[in-house]
């Protein structure tokens, strides 16, 4: 079997655990309604086994992002309601960014690179762009909360953005997000859906963050704009 096969076939098993999980629900599990209904059951567990708790917390947030499962969210208001912030934002991100880079890796290897190779010339002037500019642009997708975490994961596999930028970017990136839904699962009680957390003065307090960030890039765009010759 060539390598192409081999990674065709693999990535089709990758999907097919994915679909067959988002099928199985055990997204359903996941969901505010859920965790309001067991909140005491999980406090008094996490009470009672503290140190097994945090690490089967840590290993399923893993795997629930590893696998794009439908849910990070709810886990983190979870994470907030029974290790409180601080401990929360610690074991998410250390989790959240593992479980990206998994999922990184996989389409990578398992896509990425075939589709570098294949199409080389048409991709030449966006992986330039990206090896310039790429931190910026990751970082903003990470201080945005409303981007899909999966979808950034997956295409940032497809690009040649290193894995050391892809890390820290994305470790820095969630701290913001994690560190609020956090804090508002640690008051669940006034929370009635997700988009209670995200308020708009959230939203806007991370739009903020998010153009400080990619000030950079859109300066030095402009820069090479002004500086480059005019056509005739």
């Amino acid at each position: 079997m060539t390598k192409q096969n081999r990674n065709i076939v693999l990535l089709l098993l990758f999907i097919g655990a994915i679909v067959l999980l988002r099928l199985s629900g055990v997204g359903d599990v996941l969901t505010l309604e859920s965790l309001q209904q067991r909140r005491e059951e999980l406090t008094a567990a996490v009470r009672e086994r503290y140190a097994l708790s945090l690490s089967l917390y840590i290993l399923a947030y893993i795997a629930v992002v590893a696998l794009s499962i439908p849910g990070a969210t709810v886990m983190t208001l979870a994470g907030g309601l029974v290790f409180g912030t601080l401990v929360t934002v610690l074991a998410v991100n250390a989790a959240a960014t593992a479980g990206a880079v998994l999922a990184f890796l996989s389409a990578r290897y398992l896509l990425g690179e075939s589709l570098q190779e294949r199409y080389r010339e048409q991709l030449a002037r966006f992986n330039t762009e990206i090896e310039s500019n790429g931190p910026h642009y990751l970082l903003t997708l990470r201080l945005i909360p409303v981007f899909p975490f999966f979808l950034v994961n997956f295409l940032s596999g497809l690009t040649r953005v290193p894995l050391a930028t892809f890390v820290w970017t994305t470790s820095l990136g969630i701290i913001p997000g994690s560190a609020v839904y956090a804090f508002a699962g640690g008051q669940l009680e006034t929370v009635h859906s997700i988009g209670d957390v995200l308020s708009t003065r959230v939203l806007l307090a991370f739009g903020s963050l998010a153009l400080f960030t990619l000030a950079p890039a859109i300066i030095s765009k402009f820069r090479r704009g002004s500086s480059s010759p005019p056509s005739s």
